[in-house]
Formats: structure tokens, sequence, C-alpha cells
């Protein structure tokens, strides 16, 4: 396994389904999965490394998973990378750990195995944090998205995607404020980038779940940037009117990446919804 500078490697679960998933295990306490989104070079680490440590911290057990093929999970190529090979495999990791019952904090993807978990596994999910999550849409929608749009631009060119390309797209297609889009992050994400499996993004299928929002039976918190270019913001209502016991909170001057952009009130709102519900 090539290592990345700057990206941790902990622990590995060898799952029942014949997949090896990579996941960091830090702290104790009250049981936190971060899920991170897809995209090109993401991981667990990627994503949270500016959150998990923070709830550590403040007494809660994290357990952070890098996806079947990102970071440094397995990457097979002969699967298609639907929506229920994430749940399968997530689920696996979390039995092999010996964890019963945990809170989810899922954006993009993450969110919709997030959503695919609680309503498969209700006993097992104490609490649902989401941040513009994936599944409630018709797949072809997102694509009618600026950001979807532009990601498809730049890392299916025939030309190689350069860090320059990459953070020009961080900055447009993620994020409100460019200064939180730093070279570290993209040559971290640009390294991993080259472990990935392009048919991880190439046969992906995420099914819309919005008919069994009302289905959700535990405590839900979603934030929502009020610059969203990934998501189309009719997901804000279809949450907000659909699942039982939610609150939702639109964030100005945030684009997809709420726990970059506003880390530290994601953090004190995080720890809140864990504590106290």
């Amino acid at each position: 396994m090539t290592l990345i500078p700057g990206l941790p490697e902990a622990n590995y679960a060898d799952l029942p389904n014949g997949h090896r998933v990579h996941y960091l295990d830090q702290g104790e306490g009250p049981v936190v999965v971060y899920l991170h989104g897809s995209g090109s070079g993401a991981s667990g680490h990627s994503n949270f490394k500016g959150n998990y440590p923070e709830l550590v911290a403040q007494g809660c057990r994290v357990i952070v998973p890098d996806l079947l093929g990102y970071g440094y999970s397995d990457k097979p190529d002969d699967i298609d990378y639907h929506l229920n090979v994430f749940v399968e495999c997530i689920k696996q990791m979390l039995d092999s750990v010996g964890v019963d019952r945990y809170t989810l904090v899922g954006n993009s993807l993450g969110g919709a195995i997030a959503i695919k978990l609680a309503l498969d596994y209700p006993d097992h999910v104490e609490k649902l944090l989401l941040m513009a999550p994936g599944g409630i849409e018709n797949q072809p929608d997102y694509f009618t998205m600026p950001g979807m749009a532009m990601m498809k631009a730049v890392f299916t060119a025939a030309e190689p995607v350069t860090p320059e390309k990459m953070k020009g797209f961080f900055i447009e297609a993620f994020v409100a404020d460019p200064s939180v889009i730093s070279d570290e992050l993209v040559a971290e994400r640009h390294a991993t980038m080259q472990l990935q499996n392009p048919r991880v993004m190439q046969t992906m299928v995420v099914p819309n779940m919005e008919d069994q929002l009302g289905d959700l039976q535990c405590p839900v918190l979603v934030f929502w940037g009020m610059n969203e270019n990934m998501m189309p913001e009719t997901g804000i209502m279809k949450l907000a009117k659909k699942c039982h016991n939610v609150r939702v909170i639109l964030v100005s001057e945030c684009g997809h990446w709420v726990m970059l952009e506003h880390r530290e009130m994601f953090n004190r709102m995080t720890l809140d919804f864990v504590r106290y519900g």
C-alpha cells in the first residue's frame, strides 16, 4: 500500500463480504461515525480532519472509515459501486469493531449511506446528522447542478487533472470562501486520487429515498449551505417536511463543505446533538 503524506494509516477490517476497509478509531464515549462524500481523492480523514479530533477531545469515540474504493480501503474493479455495496461494507465494518449504537454523520454520498443505514438498521442508529445528503433526488437531477457539471468536465477530460485544476474545481464547486482550500488539502487529495479506481465514480448508483424519509425513526439534524453548488436545494424542504424529529440549519456563506467552512460551529452543534439530541 502506498502511503500518502498527511493521510494517516490506522486500522483495517476484513469483512465477511471479502472486502477490506480502512478506518480510524479514536477516543472513548458515545460512538460517532463519520461518512465522507464521493469525488476524486476523497477519504475519511481528508473530509473530517478538522472535526473528529475535537469530538475525541470532548469525550466521544469516533470511527472514520474510508469508503470502499477510497483512501486506503480496497478498490475492487469487478463490482459496481451501488449504494447497497457501501452500506453493506460500513455495517460489516461497524459490526467487526463491536459497536452496537452510534450517531452517523454523513455529507453528500456519506449522507445517502447514513440515511440507508438508518432505514435498514434502526435499532443501531441513534441519531443522524446530514450535510446536503445524496439519495433524495433522482440521479439525473444532480447533474443539472453547476458543481456536478464542472466535476464531470474536469475529471473526465482527456488532459490529466493537475493540482491547479483540482484546486480550481474545489473553489468553484465546494465552498463559498476560497481561502479554506489550502494547497496542503489539494496535495493530499491529488495524491490520494492516484490510488483511486475510476470505476468507483463510473458505476456509482444512488437511488432516490425521498419517499422513505418519513420512515426514519431517529432524531435528524441537517446542515445545508446557502451557496450549495452540488445538491439541488429542493432537498431542503424534502428533509424538513418528510423527516420526523428533524432540525434543518441553513448556513449563509457556505457551500458543500460546512464541516470545513464553518468548522467551529459545526463541531459545537455536532457535539450538542450527540449529547442531547
